[in-house]
Order: structure tokens, then sequence, then C-alpha cells
């Protein structure tokens, strides 16, 4: 069985979420966010990245979705950075593109130990149904201050809002996979100069 899993709970005013992860699963989950698309866009990273993932959140959606959204990020963060733990062995980089019709992503990551985000990505509408394509960025920003990890994200083109998104969240469950990787040549040790990350 995986030693590589990790359990969060966050409760605020705003939320409540609960997030389990297993780095070495077969791509399962399960979401309860009471957000359809960040469903959809979670289940591209569980698949793609191997991944098992389970999020269940309440959020004060009455208001809006973006507590709900960032705090999802930050719990998903913590929990990666927990099933990490000391990160020996790990690959520590990882990048995919992704295309999906016309539209085309690339994400790069490296768990540093530093949060870092660039994001550069422009949607043609500012909405896919009834969900903000702003608070990805938001995710995102939750994501790797908690993870700390660096993260480059750009979209290189696309004309559907939907098929832009996508792209992102296949290329970061892949480019996930591909870091988290444990390397058979770097048993034990530290992917770091440093020997600290």
């Amino acid at each position: 069985m995986s030693q590589r899993n990790a359990a969060v709970e966050r409760n605020t005013l705003e939320t409540q979420i609960r997030v389990s992860i297993n780095l070495d699963g077969a791509g399962t989950s399960d979401f309860q966010t009471g957000l359809p698309f960040l469903d959809h866009m979670l289940d591209q990273v569980a698949r793609h990245g191997m991944i098992d993932i389970n999020v269940v959140a309440k959020g004060d959606l009455h208001i809006d979705a973006h507590h709900t959204v960032e705090d999802i990020g930050i719990s998903l963060g913590q929990a990666f950075k927990q099933a990490l733990a000391d990160k020996k062995g790990i690959r520590r980089y990882g990048h995919a593109y992704v295309p999906l019709d016309e539209a085309l992503s690339r994400v790069v990551i490296d768990f540093s130990g530093r949060p870092g985000l660039e994001y550069h990505v422009g949607y043609p509408r500012s909405h896919v149904g009834e969900f903000d394509v702003d608070l990805l960025h938001e995710f995102f920003q939750g994501f790797i201050n908690h993870a700390q990890a660096t993260l480059h994200i750009d979209n290189l083109r696309g004309a559907n809002a939907h098929h832009i998104a996508e792209t992102i969240f296949k290329a970061f469950g892949r480019a996930l996979r591909m870091a988290v990787e444990l390397d058979p040549r770097m048993k034990g040790v530290l992917p770091s100069t440093k020997g600290a990350l």
C-alpha cells in the first residue's frame, strides 16, 4: 500500500473542506464541491495525473464561488506537501503540453519549496456556464502557496474557454504525474544540490 497519501481538513467561517490524495493511485476520484465545472477540471487532474483525489467541500456559494475554489486549491496544496514528505527520490520537475482541438496549453512545475506562479492565460469569455474562469487563477495560487511549488501555466492558443481550461488542467495533471514520480536512480536522494527543498 502506498505511503504517499494524505488527508487534509480545512474549516473556516466560509468553507468546510476535506481532501484526500494518493500519489501512487489509479486516477480515481470523487468530487462533491457544488461546482460541476470545477469537479470536471479536477477529474482531469486525477485521471491524467494517475493520482487518486477525493474532495468534499461546502462553501458560501450563495455569495459566490471564490472562497470555495481558493480553499480547495489551498487544501489540495497542503495534501501534496504532506504526501511528498521529505521529497527524497522524486523527479521534482514535471512538464506537459496538452492540446484539445484548437486549444494548446503548457504547464511546468517544480516542487522547489518556493511558491511561485506564472499564469499567462487569456479567456475569450468570462464564464463557462455559471463558472467564473477568473477563479481558476485563485485555485492555482492557493495550490502553489501551500504545496510550496513553482508553477508556470501558459495557454499557447485557443478560442473556446472550456477547451482552454481543460487543456490547462490536463497538462497540470500530466506535469504533476511526472514531478511526483519516484525515480529509481534517485532512490533516497533529495533532488537538490542545496540538500533542502
